[in-house]
């Protein structure tokens, strides 16, 4: 990198996450880091549409951030044998609740995609799919990465490999104290935010440094860094939106509440001293917004 460029993009910040995946050297590296396989056994990967496709028009239209084919080479030099994939990639910046539900859905909608009219279950390929997220998902766990199969509760029988789930949960980087892995140094090249950071992940890793090279490369991009502006813009302009209205909501609900208690307590004849002592005590209020709610709800 130029010594005076210190502009660099966040890989977690989906529009720069997306350039960083169409190089294929570095989807390649992430992808094998991901099944804990040599980037050797991947013959190739290749970018597909990320609209899923539906059969009605009512239909939950599905959009991925990336998804991606994989042909795999059996580890065995002598095992002729290769297995197709699919695969999607998606980041998360803000906390999401029903995070499995939605990864469940995206994962069944690919899976079932696969087949169409005359078919036999014979076409039906692995899905993976896979969630980088800013927040944390299971806060009870100190693992930032997480690999689920279907399996049978008592006998821990795998009932298919065909349907597979990854999560990265960024935030316990900064805290847990992980073996070093190649995952590890994907996670925290996803990350940084510092070019030093950035250049730590990258000595640890040749795929790595491929894709510090590259995010060098987008990041000098004028074009692209417009875009990326603009989508960082745009997930500023969304957060604050949606905690305003939340803020909203939870004033609007607790002014409502607040007026029905008083409504409650002038129909139980109480005082308006006993009534203020109430707000205070069992809504926790403090005299003094006590006193402005009464003075607006309390009905002489």
């Amino acid at each position: 990198m130029s010594n005076t460029q210190t502009f660099l993009m966040k890989p977690k910040v989906d529009f720069c996450f997306k350039e960083l995946m169409a190089d294929a050297e570095v989807r390649k590296g992430f992808i094998s880091a991901l099944l804990d396989i040599r980037p050797e056994e991947i013959v190739w990967t290749k970018l597909l549409p990320t609209h899923l496709r539906t059969e009605h028009p009512e239909d939950k239209l599905g959009i991925l951030d990336i998804r991606v084919s994989i042909l795999e080479q059996a580890e065995d030099e002598d095992d002729p044998s290769k297995q197709e994939s699919q695969m999607d990639l998606e980041i998360q910046l803000a906390p999401f609740p029903l995070w499995p539900e939605r990864s469940l859905f995206y994962l069944a909608k690919m899976f079932a995609g696969e087949i169409h009219k005359g078919e036999n279950y014979e076409v039906l390929q692995k899905c993976i799919h896979v969630g980088i997220l800013d927040f944390k998902l299971f806060e009870e766990d100190e693992e930032f990465y997480s690999r689920f199969h279907l399996w049978e509760d008592y006998r821990r029988r795998m009932y298919t490999d065909k349907l597979e789930i990854h999560i990265l949960e960024l935030p316990k980087l900064k805290d847990g104290n992980y073996p070093d892995t190649e995952l590890l140094n994907w996670a925290r090249f996803f990350n940084a935010e510092q070019k030093e950071e950035f250049e730590m992940a990258a000595e640890a890793s040749s795929h790595v440094e491929r894709a510090y090279e590259r995010l060098t490369d987008i990041s000098a991009d004028e074009e692209k860094r417009l875009e990326y502006e603009a989508r960082e813009k745009a997930i500023r302009d969304h957060n604050y939106l949606m905690d305003y209205n939340l803020k909203r909501g939870l004033k609007e609900g607790r002014e409502q509440s607040t007026k029905a208690f008083i409504e409650m307590c002038q129909n139980d004849s109480h005082s308006r001293e006993e009534t203020a002592s109430r707000l205070i005590h069992w809504l926790s209020l403090s005299p003094k917004a006590a006193e402005k709610y009464l003075e607006k709800y309390w009905k002489p």
